[in-house]
């Protein structure tokens, strides 16, 4: 079976995606920039909701590029460390990082400063793997590092455009790195990534909007986006599941 991961940022998706039949969601904020760190009281939030999920903290410090300075490196550890310190001891709590060198390739050192404030804990290398020139090699680094798995589109874009990239990476990572497809994965799509890549997770959002039913408080028109129920249903549907 393929594992379903949500990527969410609302007060109430997680509920959503384990009622859909989701296993796992990346708690996240800022998702319109690509993701940012959530605030603590969000992901105790989402653990009280769907405490049977698997939860993976996404720990970016800012919006842009993934090249860290040593004090953006020292604010994510900070953050990890608030997660591990807050959540129940029983709770199944990863976290997503991701940084690179300004050449693209993959920063040893924070890596390794991020994986050992999450202790315990799996951590997942996020879509900065997409930059990585020499993606076998990053895999094997990131394995070396203590990295469980990765999330990717293999390469820029949509995961579409890079199926036989993924598929080579499922085979290289195997049980010792996990790989995540995402990038572009829809209902209409995902049943082919899945078979063309062999892999055994996939990412997604599931977005739906909200349209507010009163008047806008002026700065913006009140729309906002949400988890959505059909979004998954539809996604369950064409994994056969």
């Amino acid at each position: 079976m393929t594992l379903v991961e949500v990527c969410l940022e609302d007060v109430g998706g997680a509920a959503v995606a384990s009622a859909a039949g989701a296993e796992a969601i990346e708690v996240c904020a800022g998702l319109a920039d690509g993701g940012t760190t959530p605030t603590l009281g969000f992901v105790l939030h989402c653990l009280a909701a769907a405490p049977d999920l698997e939860h993976r903290v996404l720990v970016r410090a800012r919006a842009g590029d993934f090249v860290h300075s040593p004090a953006e490196v020292d604010v994510m550890a900070a953050d990890i460390e608030a997660v591990r310190a807050a959540v129940p001891a029983a709770a199944s709590v990863g976290f997503v990082i991701g940084t690179l060198t300004a050449t693209g390739d993959i920063a040893p050192d924070a890596v390794r400063r991020l994986v050992a404030a999450a202790g315990d804990a799996p951590v997942t290398f996020h879509k900065a793997f997409d930059s990585v020139p020499d993606k076998p090699s990053g895999l094997a680094l990131l394995r070396d590092l203590g990295i469980s798995r990765v999330l990717t589109s293999g390469g820029p874009g949509p995961a579409l455009d890079h199926l036989p990239v993924l598929a080579d990476l499922v085979e290289r990572g195997g049980d010792d790195v996990r790989i995540a497809v995402g990038g572009g994965v829809r209902p209409a799509n995902v049943a082919r990534i899945v078979a063309e890549t062999g892999a055994r997770e996939v990412h997604l959002r599931a977005p739906g909007t909200v349209v507010p039913a009163g008047t806008s408080a002026g700065y913006d028109d009140g729309r906002r986006s949400v988890t959505s129920a059909d979004v998954l249903a539809e996604v369950m549907t064409a994994l056969g599941r």
